[in-house]
């Protein structure tokens, strides 16, 4: 039997709102040990911001990261995903638009965040992914 993405996502995903600055958000993710946090206003997706947006669009070109907000530089061109949706489309998702993550929503409300590690767990727990999804987080 498939599985739906609300079976394998990490429900309650931490977000901020557009105004946070990149010092902020990225002690977030230290804390949490995430590398993706969901930029949310009025309770609706507005965008998403990776460590990765973090050193690319701002630590690299010398951008202030007490004064840059996550709105500045996060990514607004998002794939999601519904949380009654196969397991299996979510993977085709990530592989059509190469992607590690995807929103899940509930019309434009983020509920859950599923993960490339999320969907190996679920597809092959032996696997190395999985493996190394599992493991805690290096702080």
């Amino acid at each position: 039997m498939a599985q739906r993405v609300n079976e394998v996502m990490t429900p309650v995903p931490v977000a901020v709102s557009p105004d946070t600055t990149l010092v902020t958000v990225s002690d977030l993710m230290r804390r949490h040990g995430i590398g993706d946090v969901l930029v949310v206003h009025e309770g609706r997706l507005r965008g998403l911001v990776t460590d990765r947006d973090i050193v690319v669009r701002a630590v690299a070109v010398q951008k202030d990261v007490g004064d840059t907000t996550v709105g500045d530089i996060c990514s607004t061109n998002m794939v999601t995903v519904a949380p009654e949706e196969d397991a299996d489309e979510a993977v085709r998702l990530m592989r059509r638009h190469a992607v590690r993550r995807l929103p899940v929503v509930d019309g434009d409300r983020p509920i859950g965040m599923v993960s490339i590690g999320d969907l190996a767990v679920q597809r092959d727990e032996r696997s190395a992914l999985a493996d190394i999804s599992a493991e805690p987080p290096n702080t």
